[in-house]
């Protein structure tokens, strides 16, 4: 079953350059350009991975990533923040929202995409173990 990754940024450009990326991989991926777009985004999906920038109008990405950890069913869900806040005040705030990794851009595709493809790869790692 393809791994389903939801990204949320207000830059359609970078939307479009993500969905490039990972779809090679099979990964199916869903977009939103804002958090309240992406919350509606959960009431139809389920996720195996989400990307949030931080910087976005009505809801940043500290917030919308908060409000996921709410949910029971994505306590556990890899959550990445790719943003181009990068001092270690941004880094430490994204970690304790509930972020599992914090990646400042730019950053190379192939860096990018082998971190995803370890944190999908741990993800379901823990999924498993959780079942047995």
């Amino acid at each position: 079953m393809a791994k389903r990754i939801l990204v949320v940024d207000d830059d359609e450009l970078v939307l479009a350059a993500l969905v490039e990326l990972f779809s090679p991989k099979g990964w199916e991926v869903i977009t939103a350009p804002g958090g309240p777009q992406a919350l509606e985004k959960f009431e139809k999906n389920r996720f195996d991975l989400i990307i949030i920038d931080i910087i976005m109008p009505g809801m940043d990405g500290y917030q919308l990533c908060q409000k996921v950890r709410t949910m029971e069913e994505y306590a556990e869900i890899p959550i990445v923040m790719l943003t181009a806040k990068s001092i270690e005040e941004d880094q430490k705030r994204g970690l304790e929202t509930g972020a599992n990794l914090f990646l400042p851009k730019p950053i190379s595709p192939q860096r990018l995409l082998d971190l995803i493809e370890a944190t999908l790869k741990r993800g379901s790692e823990v999924k498993s173990q959780k079942s047995e």
